[in-house]
């Protein structure tokens, strides 16, 4: 269980042991809440297709393996999967051969609501028959599931196993805050902000040499399992300004409402400005250069593809003349990805009356938060060099 309470403050090490998405099927769920991540990620198939038509086909009667890592416990990682595995088969169909059996690793970290994802997962398709049944089975699915968790950050599975990796919309989460961030003695400390858009020279660094750490461990990790010919498929958040202090549509999520909301915390003595200075988003949206640095700096992966792709808008309102509802769509968006943080840091109560206060805010500025909030992803196509 993460840590409850007004006096929390979470530490680094306590990062990978909480962070997740909202889980369950409520309201302010990921699972309810990332309808667009959804349309995003149908956007980009075209690009994923290219990706696994460079994938080698092993022998039948060796399993395919196909991961996803972060990935989280709506649909969407369920959705994906079937892509890629239906698109393999038609591969190894076109060529005359028999398809093999495969296998899917849905993997995020341990406090990922696996038990929802798992309740979603269709049920395997004719248990115990042939190939041909699994695939001709409609809402089955014709792969063999596992829950792997654990940070994607260090290795996950043996050497040599993996046929495909797909991550999206996850490799923009740090491992953790630097700790210069938020202590008050550096010149990074992000005193009066919870994240860095709109931060200093020193805090901007701070956080991009973590988000180059982590990758580079990502990568190290990746070269260990992936098999010779295979492939991964990565998209993150990303920025289209060389500024780092611009982190373009994820600013936008969590430094102008977001922040404001801790801001009218402090104003109206519910938290000390101290504790909002604790926390901070461990967020990082990397430029093209950011990315690239560090995949050619490892030199285990050939770019095949290295993009900004434009994404749209992180929300998805029915209404778009409805004020109420673009501030409830923004809450429930920034609550879904941030809010078991938030809750750890400083409370329930308090979290509610944030996002309370987060949603009043966008619904005064519906117009502008529809028509500026964009997000904007990197999205690359890496093969073993």
């Amino acid at each position: 269980m993460a840590p409850k309470g007004d006096n929390v403050v979470v530490s680094n090490m306590k990062l990978e042991r909480m962070l997740s998405m909202k889980g369950g099927k409520g309201e302010t769920s990921y699972a309810n809440n990332s309808q667009a991540q959804a349309l995003h990620a149908k956007s980009m198939l075209h690009l994923l297709e290219e990706t696994l038509d460079g994938v080698q086909l092993n022998s039948p009667e060796v399993p395919f393996v196909v991961v996803d890592l972060g990935c989280s416990c709506g649909n969407n990682t369920i959705n994906i999967v079937d892509v890629i595995i239906k698109h393999m088969i038609k591969r190894y169909e076109a060529l005359g051969y028999e398809p093999p059996e495969f296998s899917a690793f849905f993997s995020d970290l341990p406090s990922n609501d696996f038990n929802t994802l798992f309740q979603i997962l269709p049920p395997l398709a004719n248990d115990g028959g042939s190939m041909e049944e699994c695939l001709a089975s409609d809402n089955h699915r014709s792969y063999f599931a596992a829950g792997v968790p654990g940070s994607f950050y260090r290795r996950l599975f043996p050497s040599n196993s993996i046929d495909v990796f797909y991550s999206a919309f996850s490799l923009h989460w740090l491992s953790q805050v630097p700790e210069c961030v938020v202590e008050k003695r550096s010149s990074a400390y992000n005193k009066g902000r919870v994240f860095i858009h709109g931060a200093n020279e020193s805090t901007a660094k701070a956080y991009k040499k973590q988000f180059q750490t982590d990758l580079a461990g990502f990568l190290r990790s990746r070269s260990k399992e992936m098999k010779r010919g295979g492939s991964m498929f990565l998209v993150c958040l990303g920025r289209t300004s060389l500024d780092p202090t611009d982190q373009g549509g994820a600013g936008l999520l969590f430094g102008t409402h977001f922040q404001d909301a801790w801001d009218d915390l402090i104003q109206e003595g519910l938290i000390s400005s101290e504790k909002r200075d604790n926390f901070n988003i461990p967020v990082y949206a990397p430029s093209l250069q950011d990315f690239k640095e560090v995949v050619e700096a490892d030199g285990s992966f050939a770019i095949n593809k290295l993009e900004v792709f434009k994404g749209g808008s992180p929300l998805v309102v029915n209404q778009p003349d409805d004020a109420g509802e673009i501030g409830r769509a923004l809450a429930n968006s920034c609550r879904s990805v941030a809010g078991v943080l938030v809750d750890a840091h400083i409370g329930d109560h308090l979290s509610e009356e944030l996002f309370s206060r987060v949603e009043s805010r966008a619904t005064n500025q519906a117009k502008e938060v529809l028509e500026q909030l964009q997000f904007f992803h990197i999205v690359a196509s890496l093969s073993f060099a």
